[in-house]
């Protein structure tokens, strides 16, 4: 559960504002970080460890995954991947393109996830996944820019992902999402389980992530929505019959919003 050696680079949870991390990845004596939205973990991380920034990784547009990089590049001027709508993107990416990035010797794959924002993407690469708000450990994203649809189709598609894709969001929502999910399928055992583990993480103020897609499939309602019994549920809470596993899908985040 807590961050350990990737097969190329070893990736650490930098921790910033209340509850956002901001993940370093390091390899030899160079560092890329995804999601600043503070600069001052960042520069102390380099400080602390003698590293050298050479890029910058982003998914969106908020202020909590971007308010770090003006100060960071003002000091470590590095380019900055990322949506190109994003104004202090320097190097614009989106769907379909493999960016090589300075210091890594690893390839990603750029995927468009709307739903959360109009112009969120994720950063995937071999078994790794950073996919900022869009899809969170127990939880996803609210909708803040795109639709319920875009966010459905968007959770839809990163369930596809290999089992063993270990999962990077940016909050420790983790243990809130839980009691959320609790509501939605009270008798998942696989929940409770990882639910246990999870406080016990938090005890000793350790972080809940990152999860796997094998984990979120078996946890998280979002990822849920094609069975009978989440379909009942939030049926019952909407008060209506719903059309289709998009229509669950938006009931369900918005029973979440309320909750």
């Amino acid at each position: 559960m807590n961050a350990k050696a990737d097969i190329v680079a070893e990736i650490v949870p930098l921790r910033a504002l209340r509850d956002n991390y901001i993940w370093a990845l390091h390899e030899g004596s160079s560092c890329v970080v995804v999601d600043p939205g503070e600069a001052a973990p960042v520069l102390r991380h380099l400080a602390a460890h003698g590293l050298t920034l050479t890029a910058i990784l982003i998914t969106h547009r908020h202020a909590d995954h971007i308010g770090g990089v003006a100060e960071i590049v003002a000091q470590h001027p590095v380019p900055v991947f990322g949506p190109g709508s994003i104004p202090c993107v320097t190097h614009a990416v989106g769907e379909g393109d493999t960016p090589s990035v300075p210091g890594l010797g690893r390839r990603f794959d750029i995927w468009f996830i709307p739903g959360h924002t109009e112009d969120h993407i994720a950063w995937l690469s071999d078994d790794v996944l950073f996919c900022g708000d869009t899809l969170f450990s127990a939880g996803c994203g609210r909708l803040l820019g795109g639709t319920a649809a875009q966010l459905h189709a968007s959770l839809m598609r990163l369930r596809t992902l290999p089992p063993q894709t270990r999962v990077y969001c940016t909050h420790e929502y983790t243990l809130s999402n839980l009691r959320f999910a609790k509501a939605v399928e009270p008798d998942n055992a696989e929940r409770e389980a990882f639910q246990a583990q999870c406080e016990a993480l938090r005890t000793e103020d350790s972080p809940t992530l990152p999860s796997t897609i094998a984990t979120e499939r078996a946890i998280n309602p979002f990822l849920r929505c094609d069975l009978p019994a989440v379909r009942g549920i939030v049926e019952a809470e909407a008060g209506s019959a719903l059309a289709d596993d998009a229509a669950v899908f938006a009931a369900l985040r918005a029973w979440k919003d309320r909750f």
